[in-house]
């Protein structure tokens, strides 16, 4: 595994937010100067564990001195050259007792080199961000995140051990562990990447039934995953108008960065996605925006970070500061702040591969809707991580509803084995975020209220439903 974004913090001519692997137009025009950035040492060998540690909380001290503004810190480098830079903070500030303080917080990692899973869409942001923007380097992992194409791929990868880690859908760990659609598998969901981030999304040539979904009948729609909040939303919004999933309408499963292709093809008339594809749709003029699902479900959880039992129980450092370096990095991305920052770092051919404005519309939350309008959803995407029991049971809840599990389900201990709220809690509280004193509430999903304390008296309220 390659050293990413490791180079010195006090040259000026490399950019610590790309790896050195990134082939985006920026990186392959400046390669000389990243190239230098590496010393002759680094190029011949592999940086041990102490070298990369010591590198790791170094870059992340001095980047943090410039608030991760990757701009000033190289205007900074450059007009004071490197040695200069290194010898005056270290004037101000003890860098070796700060490196020295911080390992020793986060204790050394078992395993340092990982390969961590995303699919390429915006619920990964943190995840994604976390190598480029350095919270990896900063809690001494070497991460390489790794592009997957679909959701089957990530969990089959991460059941094989050929990932470490990965970004999942907030469902998946629940099925892995019950066993639905795979060997059943303790799998932990430690962390919600993103709440809200997803849209209904029609073809152009639908635009009369924008208005009323019962004419939706015979349509095909796309979602990402079967054991998705995409299919388990989706369902839930045309059932709502009268609609049977599983009769009235097709649902296929296509991997995210097909949805665009397969809607301008005709081969389905919409989908419920995740971003920058539905605005993506609207960028290329072949779709319109719907709905977005937080006017379905406001906060609804969508992505995670998950890992499977064995691992973090093998490598208990290495899973607490993986867990602590991307909920860093998630409470970083949920200052709106920081989102135009965070769309330029993730922009890049190995990671979204999507123009910036695309992905600026959608973490930003202004953006065109495809029907002329010019809207302003602050809340478009937002990023929490705090897995709520509460929402387990309402994803455990649908999975009944629409057949995924049979049976007998104490849905409050499974939610609980798999959402590791205590775990992210004391996460949380290390990094001085508010922690929730619960971990079940209602939620409102279309207007009805979803009581967890009931969930086989809710499963049973639905009209339309295979159980």
């Amino acid at each position: 595994m390659t050293i990413k974004s490791l180079g010195n913090p006090y040259d000026g001519d490399v950019d610590l937010r790309h790896g050195l692997a990134c082939n985006c137009s920026d990186c392959a025009d400046d390669a000389g100067h990243r190239m230098k950035a590496v010393s002759a040492r680094d190029q011949r060998t592999r940086m041990s564990t102490d070298d990369m540690l010591d590198r790791a909380v170094e870059s992340a001290i001095v980047r943090s001195m410039f608030g991760h503004n990757e701009l000033s810190r190289r205007s900074f480098a450059k007009m004071l050259g490197g040695t200069t830079l290194a010898a005056a903070l270290a004037s101000v500030l003890p860098i070796d007792k700060v490196k020295a303080a911080i390992l020793d917080e986060i204790g050394t990692p078992e395993k340092t080199d990982l390969s961590v899973g995303f699919v390429p869409i915006t619920c990964a942001t943190p995840i994604i961000m976390a190598e480029p923007l350095g919270f990896y380097q900063r809690y001494g992992l070497n991460v390489e995140v790794v592009k997957t194409a679909g959701w089957a791929v990530a969990r089959d990868k991460s059941l094989n051990g050929e990932y470490d880690a990965s970004h999942m859908l907030t469902p998946m760990p629940l099925a892995i562990t019950l066993g639905a659609g795979s060997t059943a598998t303790p799998f932990l969901m430690p962390a919600v990447e993103n709440i809200n981030g997803q849209a209904i999304v029609l073809h152009n040539d639908h635009r009369d039934k924008h208005e009323d979904v019962s004419t939706w009948r015979g349509l095909t729609f796309g979602v990402p995953f079967e054991y998705s909040m995409h299919n388990f939303l989706l369902r839930y919004y045309v059932a709502e108008a009268g609609l049977d999933p599983d009769r009235d309408i097709q649902i296929r499963v296509v991997p995210p960065p097909e949805m665009v292709a397969n809607l301008r093809a005709g081969n389905i008339d919409g989908f419920l996605s995740p971003d920058p594809f539905n605005q993506r749709a609207v960028w290329e003029e072949i779709g319109f925006i719907h709905i977005l699902t937080k006017d379905i479900w406001e906060g609804h959880p969508c992505c995670a970070f998950a890992c499977s039992q064995a691992f973090a129980e093998t490598y208990p450092n290495t899973y607490g500061n993986l867990l602590k370096a991307i909920i860093d990095a998630t409470q970083y991305a949920s200052d709106s702040a920081n989102r135009s920052e965070i769309a330029e770092a993730i922009a890049p051919t190995n990671y979204l591969n999507q123009p910036v404005p695309v992905i600026e519309q959608v973490l930003t939350g202004r953006f065109a809707d495809g029907l002329g309008n010019v809207r302003d959803e602050p809340n478009r995407i937002d990023f929490d991580p705090f897995p709520w029991h509460s929402m387990g049971v309402w994803i455990l809840t649908q999975m009944k509803r629409w057949g995924y599990i049979e049976g007998d389900i104490d849905y409050a201990a499974v939610a609980e084995q798999v959402y590791l709220a205590a775990d992210c809690g004391k996460v949380m509280a290390d990094l001085g975020l508010e922690v929730p004193a619960e971990t079940y509430k209602s939620h409102v999903i279309m207007g009805k209220t979803f009581d967890p304390a009931e969930p086989e008296a809710y499963v049973e309220s639905f009209a339309i439903r295979r159980t």
